[in-house]
């Protein structure tokens, strides 16, 4: 299987036993008891857990004072009653006050995982499972706080101090969502199809592969790709991709003084590198954190004119093609 085609036809069979896998595991069991139940649903890809982010939130739906559902996608439900009100806002918000009703949102985190499909850094399958828990959001209308001016305002206030009075269902549990399948590989491939330029991400992958790095350590072991979906002003679809470290911890300090070169340098780069759990990790944050300061790539490569080679000839020839053309993802 090799095809952008092929891998996204084995991603669309595989989802119905993922989802299947992640309703049937409680929350309260863990990441371990996902993980397992996964396995069984799929023992072709054992997938290995990665990372977890979450603190995000997404619209939920519209329930009554007694905590009933009303609708289940709060978007819709305000384009529709408005279009019934011929678009008159103030006129909806004097049916809410009426007829109170009130904006639930599901509060969620995303967790990683990923299976190895091949040798290359980006052969592997990424799947995003998340943990979403519906909560009460806010009374919908006119509030203490003031009175909406648009319709993004009624669903999404920035501040809400107005909250759903209400307990919601207990069928509202924390749960597991499905929500991705991707092989990283055939989506890049497809997204290098849409543009002529070489991606950022696609130089970063070949940075790896001909480094250091990609000869001692597992891409995904180390990076995800985050994936966006965005329409163009032509509705097309299109995506952005952007490396995601899996490393957790607080990203080690390498602020070093101005003018900090050689042995000091070096020290400084082996040591940030055996934090982060392979070598020539310092160049990858530099491109995609703060963490390390673009002028270290510099002072190495003049230390290496200099014949102070601390690092492998591949990785001096990145750095140096880096500056020669830069690029951030």
């Amino acid at each position: 299987m090799n095809t952008t085609f092929a891998w996204q036809e084995y991603c669309k069979n595989l989802t119905p036993s993922l989802q299947a896998a992640c309703k049937q595991t409680p929350v309260s069991g863990g990441v371990d008891a996902l993980v397992k139940q996964l396995a069984a649903a799929q023992p072709e890809w054992p997938f290995q857990y990665r990372l977890h982010r979450g603190g995000w939130y997404r619209l939920g739906g519209v329930v009554d004072a007694q905590g009933n559902p009303v609708a289940g996608n709060l978007e819709t439900w305000a384009e529709i009653v408005l279009n019934k009100h011929g678009g008159d806002l103030p006129a909806l918000l004097d049916e809410l006050e009426a007829t109170p009703l009130y904006a639930t949102r599901f509060i969620g985190s995303t967790h990683y995982l990923v299976a190895k499909t091949g040798e290359a850094p980006a052969e592997f399958l990424q799947l995003e499972i998340e943990t979403l828990q519906e909560t009460g959001s806010h009374r919908l209308g006119r509030v203490e706080e003031g009175e909406p001016n648009s319709l993004s305002e009624l669903i999404d206030p920035m501040e809400i101090k107005s909250r759903l009075p209400v307990k919601l269902q207990a069928s509202n549990e924390a749960r597991y969502h499905f929500r991705r399948l991707t092989h990283v590989g055939a989506t890049l491939e497809r997204m290098s199809a849409q543009r002529p330029e070489r991606l950022p991400i696609q130089r970063l992958l070949a940075d790896w592969q001909n480094s250091s790095a990609g000869a001692t350590a597992v891409f995904s072991q180390h990076w995800l790709i985050a994936l966006r979906e965005y329409l163009d002003r032509y509705q097309q679809t299109q995506y952005r991709a952007q490396p995601i470290a899996t490393f957790s911890g607080k990203l080690p300090d390498i602020a070093l003084e101005s003018g900090t070169n050689g042995l000091k340098l070096h020290a400084a780069l082996q040591s940030f590198d055996r934090e982060i759990g392979y070598p020539f990790a310092w160049f990858f944050h530099l491109l995609t954190t703060k963490a390390v300061p673009n002028r270290v790539a510099q002072t190495v490569v003049e230390d290496a004119l200099n014949g102070f080679a601390y690092l492998p000839q591949r990785d001096v020839d990145i750095v140096r093609n880096w500056l020669h053309r830069t690029y951030v993802v």
